[in-house]
């Protein structure tokens, strides 16, 4: 896992597209029990290299209900974006992540993980890319939906606050689906 997660970092194979230059933000172990699957890091994990060290990171750890310690620590959790480098700015936020890191770099490290129980799904890139057909029409259906795709896949919006609006739009998430998030989180990393 060592010389993969090396290889990866050392990767340029969509440099010409970042604005800032590639900055792979990753982590794995061969013993991770969770995976996160994102987006793509914005520009504040770009500049500290740490993957979710941003305000989006701190409601991710609150939804799940996990100290920093424990989410950090890779044998505890990975975290596989969509894009491992900060993919730039768009119109409206961050440009979408680079299509090229997902099929080049997952399953040569999914494959190195074989105590993977769950699979959080995060945004509508890594919902689109692993459930394929089975996601529904719109995030939110893929969302109030989740029960579908455990044991494997939790299903979940972005955390970012400017999810915010989502979230009080559809109080069924925090009502119905964080507790069951937490309840899962809790019964893997306990194990």
């Amino acid at each position: 896992m060592d010389l993969l997660l090396s290889e990866i970092k050392k990767c340029t194979e969509c440099e010409k597209f970042l604005a800032l230059g590639p900055r792979p933000v990753l982590a794995a172990h061969k013993e991770s029990k969770i995976v996160i699957i994102g987006q793509a890091p914005g520009l504040a994990v770009h500049k500290s290299g740490i993957p979710w060290d941003d305000k989006s990171g701190d409601n991710l750890r609150n939804w799940m209900n996990i100290e920093k310690q424990d989410f950090y620590d890779a044998t505890h959790i990975g975290i596989l974006p969509m894009g491992f480098c900060y993919p730039g700015k768009g119109k409206s936020g961050d440009l979408p992540p680079r299509q090229e890191c997902a099929p080049l770099w997952h399953d040569k490290v999914l494959s190195k993980m074989k105590q993977v129980r769950l699979t959080l799904l995060i945004g509508k890139y890594a919902q689109a890319y692993y459930l394929q057909d089975q996601a529904k029409n719109s995030l939110t259906e893929t969302v109030k939906n989740f029960e579908e795709y455990l044991p494997h896949y939790f299903v979940l919006p972005h955390p970012s606050p400017r999810n915010n609006i989502w979230q009080a739009k559809n109080p069924w998430f925090k009502k119905d689906l964080i507790p069951q998030l937490q309840e899962k989180v809790q019964e893997i990393l306990g194990e």
